[in-house]
């Protein structure tokens, strides 16, 4: 399932430069990503009611083009590929236009809350993988 959010580019997430800092980029991500579990029926109290929590391992981020002050920003994420215990999501964020500002891939793992070590996707996040490549 793809989920979307929009937001609109406040004045904290300028940088120097006069656009949004690099790092707002993740926070928007991770917004999207909130979101995309509690639309999955997978809100961070499910995940704890399992023993389970997801721990990001790796982030690669393309920058495309600017976002400046005012711009509303719509984020997409969306299943792409899932393993064992890994699993990923794609982010892509539009602006107005419909331009690409900027799209990555978020690796996250399944860990064991107690023990802290990765443990197989639960059933009802693996799923939402199989559905995603069914689509």
């Amino acid at each position: 399932m793809e989920t979307s959010i929009q937001i609109e580019v406040r004045p904290t997430e300028i940088d120097v430069m006069g656009h949004v800092n690099n790092a707002k980029y993740l926070e928007y991500m991770e917004w999207s990503r909130e979101d995309w579990y509690n639309r999955s029926q997978l809100p961070f109290d499910v995940f704890t009611d399992m023993n389970v929590g997801t721990v990001t391992v790796n982030i690669n981020i393309n920058y495309r083009k600017e976002a400046r002050l005012g711009e509303k920003l719509t984020i997409f994420t969306r299943p792409i590929k899932k393993g064992r215990t890994s699993y990923v999501l794609e982010h892509e964020i539009v602006n107005d236009q419909g331009e690409r500002v900027a799209d990555a891939e978020v690796t996250s793992v399944t860990i064991d809350l107690e023990k802290r070590k990765s443990v197989p996707l639960p059933a009802d996040l693996a799923r939402q993988f199989d559905v995603a490549t069914k689509g």
